[in-house]
């Protein structure tokens, strides 16, 4: 027995313990003692417990410990709480005797004390559950403070709470449950949880009467609580409504600037998420991993090198540079830029990477067309331990369908279930029929899809189709195309790709058939673009542009790299002019949106530096051709990024090997 129990001001008559404890003679001592505890209601009572468990050293029992401290609750008696807790030895003392104290220090409202001892707790090595969140929210809630609330809030994001087993429809019953049941129940950690659930469950019906039931209890305009509301509906699409309860938040930390970013991450406006990141930094909020990880996702769609590299700088004064969720989407950002050399170098620089490393620079080296460096990462992943996931497979299986690699393709696939336990999706199977379809396998590639234990989708269809295109395959083009227009009758693409296929088949009429049937439906062709940095700005450019002020030198220019490829032996590939007589073909050709973006970049950037050219689709194959030539001509490397991958020209070579 420890002398500091002493302090304790304990009763001598146990004559209640003894009374008790004799009607239950058959029952074990540590039973009787936990029932004793459970059942009695008076302060004398429990000092005539608390004694006995000092003698009987049964005290550092955990769970008698914890119903000696909410014994003390009942009674009233939240000093003599406090002193028990702050005299017993750490060893007994888990998250349950936390939470319970702090919950108790709640419902006395002690809450500067609650919110003491929840730090004690931490710094203690203890970590918080969901009922002791649910505790310290109450007592953020009392204190009037906004940044209690917010940075409490942060850390029930921050551990995973809100949606911590994936249960999103059981978390929705128990909240119906307490609902038609205990209103009062209801407290800021239970809506927060229902709204993230609504959210990753899809469920807006429901998530719009809480929100309802919120604004009758008035907790809507909680901060955390108002963070969870925005997140359900950003991740349902309704963002019209984010924006307006974002506008209408007054006090904003940094989850709800969080919630904003991604829900224009969501909706595809990368812009806007980068702004609203740097609008975030000018309010005096500090950006946590969540933050870094959203806006560089938003550069690398937007292929913005310049502004990733700020946010680059700001990552490593913030010392988040160590944080493996970071560093993984500053190796996607390079990557996505053209900078697969800075993806590297992070890639080397991060210590003990998980599998979302690996994943980032693998897909990296597979979007880059750097097929051998995608296997021989893979096996040095699986030779350090780190187990491959979904992702990473589909990034390997692109990578041999890229270069021809059927049995290394086929290895892998089967490596899936086999090894790794992982079954296939719809992109893995998609990636075995472009594997089989570039090497000009349909008819494997079609039996393939016809065995599929899963129903194949416009991945899978859109695949073949493609390749239909490429190998000028009529009969299967036109079966795969009518497939296509019943699952997805809106995606322009398919209805071009068939377009295509009959054009080079010589069957005119029918192509304009298909596009007579597209403007019937209203369905367009995305109209492709290209755009390049020159100096911080960026200069887009459509087909046939003549928006631009030097367009008179840009015409000259694709004037003079038309000469001189012609004297390196370019011939126009006119299966790539649509919609264009026969005559006017060639030429319609050299005003593709990558050629004059080219033009651009050969007459702004300084002799020697790298042209960086980034296409909304795929780059076509007589584009492709005039940028290997011009690589050579003028000595320089030329990038371009298409929907699909990059294409680095360097001295008449495109590193795809022109099989892509």
């Amino acid at each position: 027995m420890k002398a500091v129990y002493s302090k304790l001001p304990l009763h001598p008559n146990l004559s209640f313990f003894k009374s008790h404890y004799h009607q239950t003679p058959f029952l074990h001592p540590l039973t009787s003692l936990n029932s004793l505890l459970n059942c009695s209601r008076t302060s004398k009572h429990a000092t005539q417990i608390h004694s006995q468990l000092i003698t009987t050293a049964l005290l550092s029992l955990p769970f008698l410990f914890n119903n000696l401290l909410n014994l003390y609750a009942k009674c009233g008696s939240v000093d003599q709480t406090l002193l028990l807790f702050s005299s017993a030895p750490d060893d007994s003392k888990n998250v349950v005797s936390w939470t319970s104290l702090i919950t108790q220090l709640t419902r006395f409202k002690r809450p500067f004390k609650a919110l003491t001892f929840f730090n004690h707790m931490r710094r203690s090595g203890v970590y918080p559950n969901h009922y002791t969140f649910s505790a310290v929210l109450s007592a953020c809630t009392d204190t009037t403070a906004s940044v209690h609330g917010e940075q409490m809030h942060s850390l029930v994001w921050k551990h995973g709470f809100l949606a911590e087993n994936k249960l999103y429809d059981q978390a929705i019953f128990f909240f119906k449950t307490l609902l038609l049941e205990n209103l009062t129940a209801l407290d800021e950690v239970s809506f927060s949880s229902v709204f993230s659930a609504c959210a990753n469950a899809g469920n807006l019906e429901f998530g719009k009467q809480v929100h309802g039931v919120a604004l009758k209890l008035g907790v809507w305009n909680l901060v955390y609580i108002n963070n969870s509301l925005s997140d359900m509906y950003g991740k349902c699409g309704l963002f019209n409504d984010v924006a307006k309860l974002f506008s209408n938040t007054g006090a904003r930390d940094v989850v709800t600037w969080n919630i904003m970013i991604m829900a224009y991450v969501y909706n595809h406006n990368y812009e806007d998420a980068c702004n609203s990141f740097w609008m975030m930094r000018r309010k005096g909020s500090i950006p946590d991993e969540a933050s870094y990880s959203s806006v560089l996702h938003s550069c690398a769609n937007l292929a913005a090198l310049y502004q990733g590299t700020l946010i680059h700088n700001q990552i490593i004064r913030s010392g988040f540079v160590k944080n493996l969720r970071v560093a993984s989407s500053l190796i996607t950002m390079y990557a996505k830029c053209g900078s697969l050399v800075d993806a590297f170098q992070i890639f080397e620089e991060t210590e003990d990477r998980n599998v979302v490393c690996w994943t980032a620079i693998i897909a990296a080296c597979q979007q880059h067309g750097h097929a051998n460096w995608v296997v021989e990462l893979f096996e040095q992943m699986l030779r350090e331990g780190i187990k491959p996931d979904y992702i990473t497979f589909v990034s390997v299986l692109s990578a041999c369908s890229h270069t021809g690699r059927v049995e290394e393709g086929f290895f892998y696939f089967n490596s899936m279930i086999k090894v790794h336990g992982i079954y296939p999706g719809h992109e893995h199977y998609a990636c075995i029929v472009d594997l089989l379809s570039r090497a000009g396998e349909l008819d494997r590639a079609k039996r393939f899809i016809e065995l599929m234990p899963i129903k194949p989708d416009a991945s899978v269809w859109g695949a073949l189709l493609s390749a239909c295109r490429n190998h000028s395959n009529l009969i299967m083009g036109k079966e795969v195309a009518l497939k296509l227009f019943d699952l997805e009758p809106d995606n322009p693409g398919n209805y071009v790709l068939l377009c295509n296929i009959l054009t080079r088949n010589g069957m005119l009429n029918e192509a304009d058939e298909v596009r007579r049937k597209m403007e019937s439906i209203g369905v367009r062709k995305e109209p492709g673009c290209s755009w390049i940095d020159i100096k911080n700005s960026t200069y887009v450019f459509t087909v046939h542009d003549k928006s631009h002020e030097k367009t008179k030198e840009i015409y000259e220019m694709l004037e003079k790299l038309k000469e001189l490829v012609k004297k390196k032996g370019y011939v126009a590939e006119t299966e790539f002019a649509i919609n264009t007589a026969e005559e006017y073909k060639e030429q319609s050709l050299w005003y593709h949106s990558e050629k004059i973006a080219l033009a651009f970049g050969l007459l702004s950037l300084p002799a020697g530096a790298p042209i960086r050219i980034k296409k909304n689709l795929r780059t076509c194959g007589d584009c492709h051709t005039v940028m290997k030539f011009a690589s050579e001509i003028f000595a320089r490397e030329i990038i371009v990024r298409d929907i699909n991958r990059f294409h680095h020209f360097t001295n008449g070579i495109c590193s795809c090997g022109d099989y892509w």
